[in-house]
């Protein structure tokens, strides 16, 4: 079957987007590189375990699963993230953030200082600014304060996320309106609490960054890998964990790198050429209904 390549995901670097494997190897993906690759025939998707453990039992996760992981492997992974509300004693100072995924999309979200601004680059945010500044305890009542009063959201679907992005504003300060008004409504509402310094609204903006100020709109985005499926395409852009793909005479395909994780890739047979086999979903203006 030849050399065999397991996906652990895509990360962020001060250089751009990178796919990380199995091992620790990695693959830098600059703008108009050629993305390509082709689950073999009678692959199986296996459970790509929790906290750097492997699953015990190897568990089969379907195809659609952006977690790639077992019940029990997820339960271990999530019980140990901050997001999950089970730790309450971390030292580190944390950041309360307003990231901006297109109209009518802000959320509101924790990070650690010390992650900079790492964790909006692998949300997709657009553009985002600081909040606060503070203890752990103090950054989740701020992030609950915000829900409470503001209604603003701690999370929006990946795929509502994808579905705005090939209409996003082009000016900057189109962008950032949102942000800066919502960060105005909240810094003057009673009940922050006194430990979480508030930042001033900075707007980092993110729209060149992942290259959607050059690139062509996406025609969909792929729903699951499946054995004998392939994927060989340009890579256009990139935001969060998707890659932008070129295909050929049908466009710019969207493709979530996190269905990637639990199968072993082979290269594939149609990298000098643009192709695509996996099912997709095609963005339509009824999509809204689909979530």
């Amino acid at each position: 079957m030849g050399q065999v390549w397991k996906c652990t995901g895509l990360r962020w670097s001060s250089d751009g987007p990178v796919l990380v494997w199995d091992g620790g190897r990695c693959s830098g993906l600059p703008w108009g590189k050629r993305v390509g690759f082709a689950v073999p025939k009678g692959g199986v998707r296996t459970c790509v375990g929790a906290r750097g453990h492997v699953c015990p039992v190897r568990a089969v996760v379907p195809g659609r699963s952006t977690g790639a992981r077992c019940e029990e492997c997820a339960r271990l992974e999530r019980a140990h993230s901050v997001a999950a509300d089970t730790i309450a004693d971390d030292p580190r100072p944390y950041r309360v953030y307003l990231a901006w995924f297109g109209p009518g999309m802000v959320k509101v979200g924790i990070t650690a200082v010390e992650r900079g601004g790492a964790r909006l680059l692998e949300q997709g945010a657009v553009c985002f600014s600081w909040l606060g500044t503070g203890p752990l305890m103090a950054a989740r009542r701020t992030e609950e304060l915000l829900r409470a009063a503001l209604q603003v959201p701690d999370r929006i679907p990946y795929a509502e996320k994808r579905a705005v992005r090939a209409d996003l504003p082009g000016s900057a300060d189109e962008r950032a309106a949102e942000v800066r008004e919502l960060h105005a409504r909240a810094v003057a509402l009673a009940g922050w609490p006194e430990s979480l310094r508030p930042e001033p609204c900075e707007v980092t903006d993110h729209f060149g960054v992942f290259g959607l100020d050059r690139a062509a709109a996406a025609f969909g985005e792929v729903v699951e890998l499946a054995p004998g499926g392939a994927v060989s395409g340009e890579l256009v852009s990139a935001a969060g964990p998707d890659l932008h793909l070129a295909v050929g005479a049908r466009g710019v395909v969207v493709l979530d790198t996190r269905l990637m994780a639990g199968w072993e890739l082979v290269p594939s047979a149609a990298s000098g050429m643009a192709g695509l086999t996996f099912r997709v979903r095609e963005f339509t203006q009824e999509q809204e209904g689909l979530f």
